[in-house]
C-alpha cells in the first residue's frame, strides 16, 4: 500500500500508540502541521496512530504542497533545520494515502482552503475530518454525511 521512507529521522516516527481504530480521516492542514511539528497533543496523537496503522490519513497532492509551504514560512521555520522541514514534508507524504483522483467541486465553507479539505474528504469517502477551525469547519457538523470534528474529538473517538 504505502512504503515508510527510511530516510526519515526514526525520532520522528516512533512513539507509544495502542489505539485499535482504522477510520480514514481527512484532516486541515494545521492540524498535520502541529501534529509534524509535536507528537504532544492530540494532533500529534493522531498522527502517532496514523504513523501505527491505527487510522488512515488521506491527503492530496496540493494539500501536501500546501503544508511544504507552511513549514518553510519565518514563524515554523525559525524553530525548525531545513532538513527537519525536510524531513516533516516527506513524512507527511510517507504515512498518508495520498487521493489523485478527481475532487469534487465543494462550497460548504466559506473559506476557500477550508473546501479543498472537504473536497478530499468527500472525493476519499473518508469517515471523518478532523479540523481545529471551529467558525468555519467544525460548525458545519458535517459534509456528505461525513461528521467534522475537532482533534480532540478524533482522539476520543480512538478510546
Amino acid at each position: 500500500m504505502r512504503e515508510k521512507n527510511s530516510d526519515v529521522d526514526p525520532s520522528l516516527i516512533e512513539s507509544e500508540v495502542d489505539e485499535t481504530l482504522a477510520e480514514v480521516r481527512a484532516a486541515r492542514s494545521e492540524v498535520i502541521i502541529s501534529g509534524l511539528i509535536s507528537e504532544h497533543g492530540n494532533p500529534g496523537r493522531l498522527l502517532d496512530a496514523v504513523r501505527h496503522d491505527h487510522l488512515v490519513l488521506v491527503t492530496a497532492p496540493v494539500q501536501i504542497e500546501e503544508v511544504t509551504d507552511v513549514l518553510s514560512r519565518p514563524r515554523i521555520a525559525k524553530r525548525l533545520t531545513e532538513g527537519a522541514r525536510e524531513q516533516l514534508a516527506s513524512l507527511l507524504s510517507d504515512i498518508a494515502e495520498v487521493f489523485t483522483g478527481s475532487l469534487p467541486v465543494v462550497t460548504a465553507s466559506s473559506d476557500s482552503d477550508d473546501n479543498l479539505i472537504l473536497a478530499i474528504a468527500v472525493g476519499a469517502h473518508a469517515d471523518l475530518v478532523v479540523s481545529g477551525d471551529k467558525k468555519h469547519m467544525v460548525s458545519l457538523d458535517d459534509i456528505e454525511g461525513i461528521p467534522i470534528v475537532s482533534p480532540a474529538i478524533a482522539v476520543e473517538r480512538l478510546g
